[in-house]
């Protein structure tokens, strides 16, 4: 007997042991993980499906009958970024769907794609054709918010009410370096959480370590994108005031990447737009003040 138990406690001390080491050598793995067990315990679950011949993943939650909801995310993001803002539209009787886009999340990467914000809006249109969505409430986070203002100004048949939080999109020339999008030392790392939070954490630094090497591994995806916004070949100052369909705009009111100036344009654009104000919050405003701007986004889709 105490030779078992004997075996057990090497068992188990070894896990601990193979678990820290895995933590510390891959520890976005490991967040990874954690996202998606977070995604599971808030109702949702993953499937794929094709678009354009590629292969792409998606969250579901909510009731299958209620109305549905398209939440688009934004440059280097994933799905899953909306995994706090999302439980407020599924409690609220909405069907919520929340894509990868290609090259992001669980998506396909292809070689062949272009990561431009124009064939990211048919990738969109073409998910909506993939689960046959005829009509939806579509919602776009920085790039994303770009991308979902394309799809509704190209097919606004298809977009019954437009949401834009902390949303890129106008033809304005960043005046942060863009290259930090993929940063390559923990300065530029450290510069780069300041753009995206009023209040970065001090990382530590095996996880700085990570990030870095993640970056590296992904930053052709990153550049091939920014390039494309860069050119100003798909902005939309000239296509936001046709729009017809309501648009909520959400901001954070400390946002440095798309600073709150270029919220206010798109709302004095858009004449039948309403424009939430987050206090406190930055670019991250959707996950980091999901509890301020849930309620807001509840109520303006019910109107």
């Amino acid at each position: 007997m105490k030779r078992i138990f004997k075996w057990i406690a090497f068992a188990v001390v070894t896990l601990i042991a193979s678990l820290g080491l895995t933590f510390w050598l891959r520890p976005l793995a490991v967040f990874r993980v954690l996202n998606k067990a977070q995604m599971y315990l808030i109702g949702a679950r993953g499937n794929f499906t094709n678009v354009a011949g590629y292969r792409i993943h998606y969250y579901t939650l909510g009731p299958s009958d209620g109305p549905v909801v398209v939440l688009v995310h934004g440059l280097g993001g994933r799905s899953e970024d909306w995994g706090k803002l999302a439980p407020y539209l599924a409690k609220a009787g909405y069907r919520v769907y929340l894509p990868d886009l290609p090259g992001f999340g669980q998506s396909e990467t292809p070689a062949d794609f272009s990561y431009s914000v124009g064939d990211d809006a048919r990738i969109v249109v073409g998910f909506f054709d993939a689960l046959g969505l005829k009509q939806v409430d579509l919602g776009g986070w920085s790039m994303g918010g770009w991308i979902v203002q394309l799809v509704a100004a190209q097919h606004p048949d298809r977009v019954r009410q437009l949401m834009l939080f902390d949303s890129a999109g106008l033809y304005v020339k960043p005046d942060w370096d863009t290259k930090l999008f993929t940063p390559v030392s923990a300065a530029e790392l450290e510069k780069f959480d300041a753009l995206l939070m009023p209040h970065p954490p001090q990382l530590p630094e095996f996880v700085v370590r990570d990030i870095l090497r993640t970056s590296h591994e992904h930053s052709w995806i990153i550049r091939r994108a920014m390039d494309s916004m860069l050119t100003g070949r798909d902005t939309t100052d000239g296509l936001l005031p046709a729009l017809k369909m309501p648009v909520l705009i959400v901001w954070g009111d400390v946002d440095r990447i798309t600073p709150l100036r270029e919220g206010q344009k798109m709302h004095q654009l858009i004449p039948q737009s309403q424009i939430n104000v987050i206090p406190g919050c930055g670019h991250l405003a959707p996950n980091e003040c999901a509890s301020q701007i849930g309620p807001g986004v509840v109520s303006f889709l019910k109107k």
